[in-house]
């Protein structure tokens, strides 16, 4: 065997587990999208659904539960909270049609992740690269506050959703103190690593390295807090477009891609 049929062997191998992996992941977004398990979540997003704001009302929501969106190979994982009512709950993708997608997209696109720095509607053009962003809670909730009966009720799914993307996953960036404390569960369920006690406490620019170092495939991926681009952070200056910066910075480095 040469060395180019050597390598041509590898690279149909990883293309296979590449798609492969994506199309696992396809069927999970597929089943996440027809859960009916948190009925107050489900009345809820029926409800605004239904009812729209003023701005939308000729739109078509999507009113179901919201699956991940990114690359099937991704390094980089953003977990953030839950679908915004007139966000993701309208069109159907996590993080599109709202301010803080605005925010979020933007830095992703300066980070090199992202083809562009907006985010609209599901075909849109919108590509990711070496990342995937998920929420903890796949539904939009009241008040944006999920119970922890819904929260524990939805993290199967996360779960599912690591274990398909572990091969490849090397960062977790939590947005925000809620998917901070849901990614220890997914640690300890997904790589069989209990978490550290007392567990590390939240904070924008917070690092949590697991044994072994950063991305260690078997002791899970390094984890980063960031403050979550919510309007309440982005609009009064407690998280910057430079602080968003920074912690995908970070995140690219320990990922490996710099």
């Amino acid at each position: 065997m040469t060395s180019a049929d050597g390598s041509s062997r590898r690279s149909a191998g990883t293309a296979g587990r590449r798609s492969s992996r994506a199309a696992e992941l396809a069927a999970l977004d597929e089943e996440v999208s027809r859960c009916r398990l948190c009925p107050r979540l489900v009345a809820w997003r029926e409800e605004v659904a239904a009812t729209k704001r003023a701005a939308f009302r000729d739109e078509e929501y999507w009113g179901r539960p919201v699956p991940g969106f990114g690359a099937a190979d991704a390094r980089i994982l953003i977990l953030g909270l839950a679908p915004a009512a007139h966000g993701g709950n309208r069109t159907g993708r996590i993080f599109t049609g709202d301010r803080s997608g605005d925010v979020l997209f933007a830095a992703l696109h300066r980070a090199g992740l992202a083809n562009q720095p907006t985010s609209v509607s599901r075909d849109d053009g919108l590509h990711l690269s070496d990342v995937r962003i998920a929420a903890a809670v796949r539904c939009a909730p009241p008040d944006n506050k999920p119970t922890p009966v819904e929260r524990d009720t939805c993290a199967p799914w996360l779960h599912r959703e690591v274990t398909l993307l572990r091969p490849t996953l090397r960062v977790v960036i939590a947005l925000g103190a809620f998917a901070w404390a849901a990614w220890w569960p997914t640690l300890s369920t997904v790589y069989g690593v209990k978490p550290p006690v007392p567990r590390p406490k939240f904070g924008h620019g917070a690092v949590f390295l697991p044994e072994g170092g950063a991305g260690s495939s078997s002791r899970g991926p390094a984890l980063l807090g960031s403050y979550h681009v919510s309007q309440q952070n982005t609009f009064t200056g407690r998280l910057t477009p430079a602080m968003l910066d920074d912690v995908l910075s970070q995140a690219r480095h320990l990922a490996g891609l710099d």
